[in-house]
Order: C-alpha cells, then structure tokens, then sequence
C-alpha cells in the first residue's frame, strides 16, 4: 500500500451515491462517495456503518432521529438500524464497513451497487 490522497480520489467520483473502494483494514473496507438529494431507507441487518464527512454536510434521518453531520464529524450507524442519508448540497463522505456489508442492505433499487460496482 503507498499513500494516497483523499482530495485527489475524490477528483475521479462523477456519480452521486456510487461509493468506491478505496483500501481494506482486516475485514473493513474503507470508502469514498460523493453524495447529494436523498438516498433510500435501508438497513444493515449485521454490520455497523461508519460516515465520516470531509467536505460538505450530511443529514441521516432514523426512525426516532435525524443526525446532523459537518466536516470533520463522523457517526456509525448501529446494525439494524433503518436509515437515510440525506445532503442538500453535494457531500464528500468516507465510509468504513465490513466487507460483507450490502450498499443497500436487502432493499433493492436503482442506486444499489454491487462490491464490483463499488471497485
């Protein structure tokens, strides 16, 4: 593994809601996204879900809360947990997961990317 840079990573995302992996800590993945409207209410029936914001702000609506999130602040979202990210304006996230972690967990839609789409 060599260095690398967010800011740059960051450069080559297009698409909104289309993470991408970018390293591997044991059974985690690390990953990067640009987000932006709405994404899908979903859960991860078995793995715990961390956002951490590098640029923008981020909103994840539960069922009993809404989490506000700025720069340089994170939140893990605990297994099991229905949510839904939600960024006004556009959002740079970094996200670390289990690898066994589906993007959309077992709900389906035309935002759910595969870990092949996510490489």
């Amino acid at each position: 593994m060599q260095k690398r840079n967010l800011k740059d990573l960051f450069s080559g995302i297009s698409d909104f809601w289309s993470p991408k992996i970018i390293g591997a800590v044991n059974d985690q993945y690390v990953k990067i996204a640009k987000l932006k409207g709405e994404f899908i209410w979903h859960a991860h029936r078995d793995e715990d879900e961390m956002f951490f914001i590098y640029k923008g702000s981020l909103a994840i609506e539960m069922e009993n809360e809404t989490v506000h999130l700025e720069e340089g602040e994170f939140y893990i979202v605990p297994k099991g947990v229905r949510h839904r990210p939600f960024a006004k304006e556009e959002c740079w996230v970094m996200l670390i997961e289990q690898k066994s972690t589906k993007h959309t967990g077992e709900v389906k839609s035309k935002l759910t990317r595969t870990i092949e789409d996510q490489r």
